[in-house]
Order: C-alpha cells, then structure tokens, then sequence
C-alpha cells in the first residue's frame, strides 16, 4: 500500500498518513520507511545503505529494536497496532478539520470481525467534506486469521458489495492478481478523484447529500508469494502463511533453504544493488521530506495548544447550588467558539443527559452529525455517536494530529473502552521514549451520572471502576481528579484542557450541589490538590482528634454533614476536615510527580510530631470510588494503621440518593460512627460515651431507610446545606 501511495504523493503531492490495522503488518511498513529514508532521520543507524538494511533485519522484532506490529517508534504512525479494532475511527479523527488530508488506512478482514471497527464504518456520516479531509479504507481480504477462516473471507462479491452498499459506501474490488499492482494503482486513483469530487462539491456550496465515500476491498491469497507448502501441509492461501510461516528456519536447514529461495523470488540484487534502491525504486519516493509518509508533521509535531478562556471569570457564586456539569457545560460552549477548527467533544449519545447541553446551544457548536438534516454542514464542534469504542478511537486520532477532545460519558460505561485507553497511554509512553516525537494534547474524560446519583437507573449504572484503570497507568501519565463543586470542576477542566501528554479523569455529578468555594478559594485548592475545610473544621482544623476526608462530590457533601451532627451529638470530638479534589496527591513521596512530600502529608493529616504528643491522629476516608483502589494508592505512607476508607461497595438499585449512601456506608451516619471510634482513641471524653453515641447514630440511620422505603423519597431537608454553630 505504502509504495502506490507514495506514487500518487510524488505525482500530486497528496497530503497523507498511513494508518494499518492488521496487528503484525510493521515489517512492511518499516520496509517502506527505510525505501524512503524516513528511517534514517529519526533513528540514524538505519541509514538507506548496505549497512542500515542488515541493522533494521538483524534488529527487527528482538530485544531492543522494532516490535512486530506498528508503535509509537513507527515514523509516521498515530495508531498503536497491539490490539486489533481501532484503526478506522483513529483514521476518521485524524482527518477531523484537516481539509486537505487523506488517511489511508489499511483494514485487515480478521480486524473487521471486531466489533469497534463494525461500527466505525458509520463514522464517514460525521465528517463534512467542506471542513474536513477523507480516509480512504481499504480492506485486505485475504480469507484467514491465526487459525480460521474470516467472516468476510467467506462473503462473496455480491454479498461484499451489499454490506458496503448498505453502510452508505461505493465499493471497488481490487483482485486482479495477475496485473495486482496496475489494479490497486488505478482503483487508489479512482478512489482519490471520488474524494475529490464530494470535497469540491461542498466546497464550492452545492454539497452531496449523503455522499457515498469510495472503499477498497482488496482480495489476495493469505501469504501471497510466500512457500507454497511445507511438511505436506498448505502455507499460501491458509491460516498457516500467518506470522511466521517457517519457524524453524534458524535450526532446519531444508526450512533455511526454502527461506532463501522465497526471499530471492523478490529479485533483491534488482532493486537492491549493493544494498541500495534501485533508481527505479526510488522513481516513486517524494521528493520532498514533508511530502513523505513517515516524516508527515501530522504525525508527530502538530501540537497546537487552544485558546481556553479564564475560567475564574465564569465561576459561579459561593454558598449557592450548582450543576457542575451545566456550569462546566457553558464553559465548554465558549472553548469551542474560541477553537473552531482545533477542539471537539466526541460523546456517546449522552450529552443532554449529562446536563452538558450548553454545548449544544448553538449550530456551530452543536452536533456534525452529516445525515441529520438538522446538523449538516453547520460546523458543530459534537459528535455524538453511541459507540464508546468510536468516540475514543476518534478521540485518539483527533488528539495525536495536533488538536485537543473531550469525552464525556456515563461513569459505568467508560469501561468499555478501558482497553483503547491502555493502549493509547502504551503509544504515549514510547513516544515519550523517542527523542522525535512532540507533544500531544492529554486525553480527557469527562465522567459523570455516577453511582451516587443514578437516578432511575438501576444497579446496571453503577461502575466507578475507571478511575482504577487510569491509576494503573504509567504515573507520569496518569491524572485523576474528583472536584467537590462547580467552581473547582471549572478549575479542572480548564487545566486539563491545556495539559499536554496526560491521560485526565474529571469525575463528578450533573445534580445541583454546595457550591462550598468561591472561584478564588477553587483556583488555591485545585492548585494544591487538597486543603483543610476551616468552615467545617473545629477551631479551624487545629488540633483534630480524627480527621474526615472526602473525595468526590455526593461523600464529599455526607463528610461535611457528618462533621455538622457531630458538633451538635458530640460538641466535645475535635474534628478536621479534608477535601482531595487532585487523586494523585496520596501516594507515597515520589510515587506521582502530584505525590505530597511527607512533611506536607502530616500537615493535612497529622504526624508524629502533633503538640499533645498523641502522634498521628485516625484517618476516615470517604471516597466516591472501590476502597481497594485508595488502599493500593496509600500504600507506603506511615501510619495506615490508623486508615479507615469507605467507598462504592458494589451495593446499589433504583433507589434514592441518600440510600445509595447507606448502603455503601459512605453515609453521614458511617462516616460519623467512623469518627466517633477514631476520636475515642486519643480524646478521654469522646471515649467514655463513644458505644452509646455510635449506637444511636447509626439508630438514626435505620431511621431514614425505614422512611426511604416507606415513602419513596428521602427525608425532606436531608441535602440542605449543612449548617455549623
């Protein structure tokens, strides 16, 4: 594919990428990029001689040189090929407001089995040619994968045709194998003037309505050109010509032999004198470095940062009742205004439902979808497409060219895509590995209608589980924030929108909540990560028995109601108060470039050195997420003996928002009872009534379950905002 390519750029000077699906297509591709001397400019050694060649053979898929599938030390590459799946909606976010880009992407028939690529198909239907570049797919359909046959391979022309037809697609087949190259060059240049002709239509203000973009489907045997047979058993034309079709070359010499005889059936001596291209080989490379596909800016120096406006000048007013997510919601509709070829939102259908519809306000700010008469061609900045895996592969391509996204989803089914995200932050990992590769945007996720507020959904919708996924990153990547009110939720996603590199988490809740800071106060707390609640505090924080820790939204507010009964039940508990709005902040000293120094972890959560000499006082974490993933994140801090955590027990149903607290004891009453017996243990008079007071603070919780399932409703006043003598 790269070689007719390559032609077609040296004889248009096309603009474009190379994006491969199949998992172990790199040797062709690092092939190709050595022909092109794209190589040598990024990794020295493999220069476009004798000696380069033998280093990029002899370093080929062993320790310490290429691996067999595509990877971020692939020049030109924007698609880690590790898992199969995601090549196609990579492709269609790289083209994303690049007019003048073309991606051909390479899609293999074993990936086309898969079901993120099933659905990328529809993705064509969200790009508008006036804005936007094409992708070019061509299907590889050569009838096999490891071991079995493929689904497409075992489809006709007719019935190919009529699966493409079907999507919205105009199919050519490609399957002259006596004149192959002459097919595929002709059928890419029919392709190409296609494109051509739907981008000049919009274009010039007389767009194709529903368009049908070109595909190429191209059938060849499965292990075209290599031995026929070995050991009486096929290898060209079966599953076995995959990967490796001799394996023990090294060892058997028969196999050596037949090694030897397919690699000369390629004529080396022809097109590679003394281990040099050929002239005529070189006749079809750009002459241009730009123009070539692994040296493509696109690929890896495209970084442009937004224009994010301040968000303090849009905060909301303290001591009110906010969405985060309507606020956030506004603010978003400003970024894409300020960035209309730069920033897009890539949403799973849910946008309204998150209180996120700000967004939407206006045309150019609301949806791309092409065949909705309501959105075509208006320049929306929203593509809304109920499949996770697309948002994220378009996410991914959109970012890795250059340009920043969001994606916001229900908390419970961010999972879906757990396994893309990995991927991705192993491609940022390696690029960050190589000395070439610039920055990139961070990929955000906006995560929301948690477990704490499901509303009518039920047990089904409730999965904190990602935030446990982004904690197992690499640190230097890994970002996780749970920002307690609108102001700091604004905060978040301002700094996010401009981190490079980063995979960031914003999790919190579309309900009207406390606004407990002034924009000011948000601005200081999301700086440092964490801070004391004076206002909820005794004596301003100082000198706690216990201190109270919450983490996310709905626990966060049950914390500072549990601090509020325990000032009128226990006048006599000295309380302290912390909110973590930054994750990363807890664990051990240089575990996380965000990780507290020791000495700061004891000024918020007290120390050995505390002026009673008591030393560390108990800790209670209430925490929005699994209390296994807080416990892995503190462990190698001192004193975790005197940790308590609570946090999503996979308890729920459709029930109401204060139940949900009970039954994952992250309510007020747990997390009183908590502080209770953590008091009890350094304060003389908390301890003498701690059995009678915990009693009957967990008496009142029985209390409100009772009423809770006698009436449908919690009790009225339960999330009024506490108040404190």
């Amino acid at each position: 594919m790269a070689p007719h390519l390559n032609a077609i750029i040296t004889r248009t000077n096309l603009n474009s990428l190379l994006v491969v699906g199949p998992g172990h297509g790199a040797p062709a591709i690092l092939a190709c990029l050595w022909l092109e001397n794209s190589l040598a400019t990024f990794w020295p050694k493999y220069t476009r001689d004798r000696q380069g060649l033998s280093a990029l053979i002899r370093g080929f898929s062993v320790p310490g040189g290429f691996p067999s599938h595509i990877n971020a030390e692939t020049p030109g590459s924007i698609h880690e090929g590790g898992e199969l799946g995601y090549a196609l909606s990579v492709s269609f976010g790289a083209v994303m407001d690049k007019p003048d880009l073309v991606v051909c992407c390479v899609v293999g028939d074993g990936e086309a089995e898969s079901g993120p690529t099933a659905t990328a198909w529809h993705a064509y239907k969200y790009i508008d040619p006036a804005e936007s570049g094409a992708v070019l797919p061509i299907v590889h359909v050569n009838g096999f994968k490891i071991s079995e046959r493929t689904i497409y391979g075992c489809m006709d022309d007719k019935e190919l045709t009529a699966l493409f037809v079907g999507y919205g697609y105009q199919p050519r087949f490609v399957e002259e194998l006596n004149d192959i190259d002459q097919d595929l060059a002709s059928s890419m240049q029919w392709a190409l003037d296609e494109i051509h002709k739907i981008q000049k239509a919009a274009r010039s203000g007389n767009p194709i309505v529903k368009p049908r973009w070109p595909v190429l489907i191209l059938r060849t045997p499965k292990g075209w050109s290599t031995i026929k047979s070995l050991h009486g058993e096929y290898i060209e034309g079966s599953f076995r010509s995959h990967q490796v079709p001799l394996p023990e070359a090294k060892n058997d010499p028969e196999e050596r032999k037949m090694l030897q005889a397919w690699l000369e059936s390629y004529k080396p001596s022809e097109v590679l004198p003394n281990g040099e291209p050929s002239e005529e080989v070189l006749s079809i490379i750009p002459k241009e470095d730009k123009l070539k596909l692994g040296q493509k800016k696109e690929a890896y120096a495209a970084y442009e940062p937004i224009d994010v406006p301040a968000w303090i000048d849009h905060g909301v007013k303290k001591g009110t009742q906010e969405s985060c997510m309507k606020v956030v919601g506004k603010f978003l509709n400003l970024v894409t205004h300020s960035n209309p070829t730069s920033f897009r939102i890539f949403s799973p259908d849910e946008l309204v439902s998150n209180k996120l519809d700000a967004v939407l306000e206006d045309a150019d700010s609301g949806r791309n979808f092409q065949w909705d008469p309501a959105s075509r061609a208006k320049g929306g900045r929203v593509i809304e497409i109920l499949s996770e895996h697309t948002c994220q592969g378009m996410l991914q391509g959109y970012t890795l060219t250059g340009r920043t996204g969001l994606f916001p989803s229900y908390e419970a089914f961010l999972g879906i895509v757990h396994t893309m995200m990995v991927q991705y932050s192993k491609f940022v990992k390696m690029a960050h590995e190589t000395t070439w590769r610039q920055p990139v945007g961070s990929l955000n996720y906006l995560e929301t209608s948690t477990w704490a507020r499901q509303e009518h959904n039920g047990f089904s919708h409730q999965n904190p589980a990602f935030i446990g996924a982004v904690l197992d990153l690499k640190p230097s990547l890994a970002r996780v924030y749970l920002p307690p009110d609108a102001n700091c939720f604004l905060s978040t996603v301002a700094h996010c929108l401009r981190a490079k590199d980063y995979v960031n988490l914003m999790v919190g809740s579309k309900q009207p909540t406390p606004v407990w800071l002034s924009p000011e106060e948000a601005d200081r707390h999301c700086i440092a990560g964490a801070s004391i609640w004076k206002f909820a505090s005794t004596d301003d924080g100082l000198e706690p028995d216990v201190v109270l820790v919450g983490i996310g939204v709905e626990v966060t507010f049950e914390v500072i109601a549990a601090a509020a009964l325990l000032r009128k039940l226990v006048p006599q508990l000295r309380v302290r108060v912390v909110n973590v709005t930054d994750l990363m902040i807890l664990g051990p000293q240089g575990s996380h470039p965000h990780a507290l120094e020791d000495t700061d972890w004891d000024a918020l959560f007290t120390g050995d050195g505390e002026s009673d000499g008591k030393g560390r006082r108990y800790i209670h974490f209430n925490y929005h997420g699994y209390p296994v993933e807080l416990k892995g994140l503190l462990f190698g801090r001192q004193g975790l003996e005197r940790v308590t955590i609570e946090g999503y027990r996979e308890e729920g149903t459709t029930t109401t928002a204060l139940d949900m607290m009970l039954q994952n004891h992250t309510s007020r009453y747990h997390v009183a009872a908590a502080a209770i017996r953590g008091g009890a243990k350094v304060n003389k008079k908390v301890e003498v009534d701690a059995h009678e007071m915990i009693s009957y603070v967990m008496h009142l919780a029985q209390k409100d379950r009772e009423y809770i399932y006698a009436n449908g409703a919690d009790p009225e006043g339960t999330f009024d905002v506490p108040k404190f003598d």
